[in-house]
């Protein structure tokens, strides 16, 4: 039989302890440290914790392995109050409670609505359209939080379009302190500085005077926010947009150096031309004398000619009379054309 080592990325202190393949789907068993104190939800009563085994197991969706999906599963386990007797079940680290799939599977979902809808997502993770609407909902839910214990050096923002044309924009705050394993921190409606602002307050005070750098686009909105609220941070400008920005200007020079070949031609009369006043240079280029142009050849005209064969359109025309003459085949005209 042969053996297969499938390389995991796991959050930090979550551990294998089991693997189990299920028809085209893969079954991980995970553990951690669990907590050795509780406090009560209902009366607030901190305790040493006392974990009771329900002898089922939990499975949550996680990211999908070799394009196949793949779950975690773990012991059920419940703490009852000394005091008032309430039940609470053992909630992971790597979920909220009530979802059954991982804080990276909500974020995976997220970056999947880029550009696609909710029945396409659906369809491809192989799950209900309802569940990623709820997912959707709750990323951009104000009640979502980020942990103030998080170290976070490096953070970005940006906006992206949850559905097709352009519509439900939302700003996303992405931590980068790891590159390896960007973590998505906070999402809000909308792309401006307000937007902008209501991620940064997901942060505390201390982590925003932690951060060092903020990666964003060229737009003053998001740059203004960050220089306000990121007091010990340097803006990082990504490079897609500073290149866009000098191809930009260079196709704005290039255009104001031929603006003679971006007019319209004016209709007027074909003009007799003698060959004579043309001259065909024996190495063809194009208009900015680097390369071929679109007629295939570059056509000087004398002084006397230049005004006539601007405006004639083509040479087919005007040399009509003149090419059995010349002995010019008129059965190759692209090659006298000029545009």
């Amino acid at each position: 039989m042969a053996n297969v080592t499938i390389d995991i990325d796991l959050p930090e202190g979550i551990t294998i302890t089991g693997y189990h393949r299920l028809g085209e789907a893969h079954g991980f068993e995970v553990d951690w440290s669990w907590p050795e104190r509780w406090s009560c939800q209902r009366c607030c009563h901190e305790q040493k914790a006392h974990w009771e085994l329900t002898g089922k197991s939990r499975v949550l969706r996680d990211l999908d392995v070799w394009g196949q999906p793949s779950f975690w599963t773990y012991p059920a386990a419940f703490h009852r109050c000394e005091r008032c007797h309430h039940r609470q079940d053992l909630i992971p680290p790597f979920k909220r409670k009530d979802a059954s799939y991982t804080y990276r599977f909500e974020q995976h979902v997220v970056r999947l609505m880029i550009g696609s809808n909710e029945e396409e997502v659906a369809r491809r993770l192989g799950i209900s359209a309802e569940t990623v609407a709820r997912i959707v909902k709750h990323q951009v839910s104000p009640a979502k939080v980020v942990d103030p214990n998080k170290v976070i050096t490096d953070v970005g923002i940006d906006e992206i379009s949850l559905k097709k044309r352009h519509k439900l924009y939302v700003t996303l705050l992405t931590d980068l302190t790891n590159p390896e394993r960007p973590e998505i921190l906070a999402v809000k409606s909308g792309r401006d500085e307000a937007a902008a602002t209501q991620c940064l307050e997901c942060l505390t005070l201390e982590q925003r005077a932690a951060v060092r750098s903020y990666r964003v686009d060229m737009g003053a909105a998001y740059n203004s926010v960050c220089a306000r609220l990121l007091r010990n941070a340097k803006g990082v400008i990504d490079r897609f947009h500073v290149a866009k920005l000098f191809n930009d200007a260079i196709d704005g020079e290039r255009k104001k150096n031929h603006a003679a070949a971006q007019g319209e031609v004016v209709p007027c009369p074909a003009q007799r031309i003698s060959l004579a006043n043309v001259v065909v240079s024996p190495r063809p280029q194009g208009p900015d004398g680097g390369g071929p142009g679109q007629a295939g050849a570059a056509v000087h005209a004398t002084s006397a000619t230049a005004e006539a064969v601007r405006t004639a359109g083509t040479f087919q025309d005007n040399f009509r009379h003149d090419d059995e003459a010349a002995g010019i085949a008129s059965a190759n005209p692209t090659i006298l054309r000029c545009h």
